[in-house]
């Protein structure tokens, strides 16, 4: 708490009260005073550097004064629906500590030939990509289950 505070007043200071609050709003503080969890990473985001934007719009932010292991990480630009997916695998490495390369570099030192095409996992986002086995009710080739014989053990 103490560093989202310092991190507010450092911002007054080099933006006056009224470069302040003009921040807050071009940065979409007041849009996200009912959503808790944007509030929070809203609040989090004080005082920390943006590192980069990815190809989807996510940012990832960087903070150097809070504990080891929880100084970056990545502001959606889906708000409304978000999931570890959307992070494309160069900005991965770098969200955990697997390289300090972030991703906008990597980007530039990766051959075009390697790799394919990041792409969101869409799995449990509608009836398209819901996975139903043979027997499900929603499976639209359902098994007919009539036929079904139970085992009657032979009697000796």
């Amino acid at each position: 708490m103490a560093s989202v505070v310092r991190g507010v007043l450092r911002t007054i200071k080099e933006k006056g009260i009224g470069g302040f609050f003009k921040h807050l709003r071009d940065e979409g503080y007041t849009n996200c005073l009912l959503d808790g969890n944007l509030l929070q990473t809203k609040i989090h985001n004080i005082g920390a550097t943006v590192v980069g934007v990815d190809k989807f719009g996510n940012k990832y932010y960087e903070k150097l004064d809070v504990q080891y292991g929880r100084h970056r990480w990545v502001e959606y630009a889906e708000k409304g629906r978000y999931n570890a997916s959307q992070v494309p695998p160069e900005w991965h490495g770098w969200l955990h500590y697997i390289t300090d390369h972030t991703g906008d570099e990597l980007l530039m030192l990766k051959p075009r030939r390697y790799g394919v095409e990041h792409r969101e996992n869409f799995s449990g986002e509608g009836e398209e990509y819901i996975y139903h086995s043979k027997g499900h009710a929603l499976n639209p080739g359902q098994r007919d289950w009539t036929r079904y014989q139970s085992w009657q053990p032979v009697k000796s």
